[in-house]
């Protein structure tokens, strides 16, 4: 019983990433979950007691997958400008991924506090990767110049996931090139 439960919790989370990703917060209802999964809508409340629930559940499954490859992808560099691009990278990389469309889904949707703040403490962690390699830089205010550089894969993202007139491979080039050499070019 509890290997069916897990599966089908699984199945739901598949579900609202999919419906995130295709048609935002909008998209994510417990009737579109149930109709995805075979469910009854009454199951799906068994499940999750609200959407914000959803969004705590995929971001406590989703966002350690995803950080996981970034730290994965800074530790192939030798150098900290190594790091730090390849941080800038990955991350803009990963902006196709199911997982991370429905990350970008979520932060924009009307959560509830406790959502908002494991969202945060989420993407805390994610910019904490890059301190050291600020710091083995010279950098001061090393945390301040991580939240300004996660800033620019923000930025990054959001031109991506517009559709932007350029090409996803010319805006990383910008993105990179901004964090590693400023606004000098």
């Amino acid at each position: 019983m509890a290997e069916h439960r897990s599966m089908q919790r699984a199945a739901l989370l598949d579900a609202a990433r999919s419906l995130l990703s295709e048609g935002g917060t909008e998209a994510l209802t417990f009737p579109a979950l149930a109709e995805r999964t075979g469910l009854a809508r009454s199951s799906v409340y068994e499940y999750f007691r609200s959407r914000a629930a959803v969004v705590e559940e995929l971001c406590a499954v989703d966002f350690p997958v995803w950080a996981a490859e970034v730290a994965a992808a800074m530790e192939q560099a030798a150098t900290p400008e190594g790091k730090i691009e390849a941080y800038l990278r990955k991350q803009l990389e990963l902006v196709g991924d199911r997982r991370h469309r429905a990350v970008v889904a979520i932060s924009a949707s009307e959560l509830d506090a406790g959502a908002r703040e494991k969202i945060r403490a989420a993407h805390g962690g994610l910019v904490a990767m890059i301190v050291e390699a600020l710091e083995a830089l010279g950098h001061g205010e090393a945390r301040l110049a991580a939240m300004l550089v996660q800033g620019v894969v923000d930025a990054a993202v959001r031109r991506l996931e517009l559709g932007a007139a350029e090409e996803p491979a010319v805006i990383a080039e910008a993105a990179v090139a901004m964090v590693l050499r400023g606004v000098r070019g």
